[in-house]
């Protein structure tokens, strides 16, 4: 990206994933996220390219556009479990809903302090959970449901859909009477709609 190049792109509307220079001419900034050595939009904006201080950053064009960042507190929907991973699909920071779409990864290992054996004990596709950002890589964020009120929020019975409720440590389904496992947050009962289960 030459620097002539580089002036006729400042101001240009971009939305995330689009290209917008190299990481040898220029320092990344706000809205941009680096992969594989190129730096991309995060958000959707138009560019600022400072050029005294060789950096490029993206004005966002929806005021006050937010993204996860590390420390947050988002919620999301698990959309699949792989052997040792659940993916999230973001849609809330804190309790501002996002418009964009946004990927988390949570790890087994961040799952709780005490050993848990599977990530299918933790959460189920379909169940909605709170979780940290505790780190980000282009654009994919991990997670962390360590905390006593991070965790699963709302848990659906993986036999016939119906709500979960708890039942001691573990979650029992009112419709069918199956009983699985989760890691739910500390105010699951409150979040769940189903009331008391006796």
């Amino acid at each position: 990206m030459s620097k002539s190049n580089s002036k006729r792109q400042s101001g240009q509307f971009v939305v995330p994933g689009d290209p917008l220079g190299v990481i040898e001419e220029f320092t990344p900034g706000q809205g941009t996220y680096v992969e594989r050595g190129k730096i991309h939009a995060k958000v959707s904006g138009r560019t600022l390219l400072d050029m005294q201080n060789k950096t490029v950053s993206i004005y966002p064009l929806v005021r006050g556009a937010r993204v996860p960042k590390v420390g947050s507190i988002v919620t999301g929907q698990v959309s699949s479990l792989q052997s040792k991973t659940a993916i999230v699909r973001i849609f809330k920071i804190g309790n501002e809903q996002l418009t964009g779409v946004f990927s988390g990864l949570l790890y087994i290992s961040d799952v709780s302090r005490s050993y848990v054996d599977s990530i299918h004990d933790a959460c189920k596709p379909g169940d909605i959970i709170r979780a940290r950002v505790i780190s980000e890589t282009n654009r994919v964020y991990h997670l962390s449901t360590v905390d006593r009120n991070l965790g699963v929020l709302h848990a659906f019975c993986s036999q016939c859909g119906h709500a979960l409720g708890q039942k001691r440590y573990r979650m029992f389904c009112p419709s069918c009477g199956r009983i699985e496992k989760r890691r739910i947050a500390a105010d699951y009962e409150a979040s769940s709609q189903e009331g008391e289960l006796v």
